[in-house]
């Protein structure tokens, strides 16, 4: 982590709401991506990325170290991410909008292969909150093994786990939709 950076956390853990703006100009993207990526619905990803930051900003004061700043708001992410699967469980399920699955496939940096992108996105669907998670951490967002570890708070051989049973459902899944097709 740069120096500077450690530098704006610093001040908006002591309430400089400007550094907070910048910090937040700096990881919108990727909280949105990862809000994105985890509940497949641009409108929600959006507002959890707003919410995350209102929620970071409130909780500055339980931020221990400047350089764990990403990590701890990955968590915040997850965890609203999390909040919004379960109840969205509780709702009935509705199919993909055409529309949103277009968008979807031009978030993505080049479109080579739509409906591979698509039974991917459905296939990730269909995974366990959990088991998402770790997938999207991990492939997506790229984060380490321990560091997945420390934003879940569970041990690392339960990541490697995860991500090992979330790849073979995953596999499943995209076998299953290339027969159905």
């Amino acid at each position: 982590m740069d120096q500077e950076l450690q530098q704006l956390i610093v001040k908006a853990k002591k309430g400089d709401q400007d550094s907070f703006s910048e910090l937040i100009q700096r990881y919108k993207g990727k909280v949105f991506r990862h809000a994105f990526a985890m509940v497949h619905d641009q409108m929600e990803a959006e507002d959890i990325t707003q919410e995350a930051f209102v929620k970071a900003y409130f909780s500055m004061d339980h931020l221990k170290e400047a350089y764990a700043f990403s990590s701890w708001l990955t968590k915040i992410v997850t965890n609203l991410c999390y909040d919004r699967i379960k109840k969205r469980e509780k709702r009935p399920q509705l199919q993909m909008d055409p529309a949103q699955t277009e968008l979807m496939a031009d978030t993505y940096s080049e479109v080579e292969n739509l409906q591979l992108r698509i039974n991917l996105q459905l296939a990730m669907q269909r995974l366990t909150p959990e088991h998402r998670t770790v997938i999207v951490l991990r492939d997506i967002q790229g984060f380490s093994y321990q560091e997945i570890a420390e934003i879940l708070e569970i041990p690392e051989g339960t990541v490697k786990s995860r991500i090992n049973i979330a790849r073979k459902e995953l596999r499943k899944e995209l076998i299953r939709g290339d027969r159905d097709a």
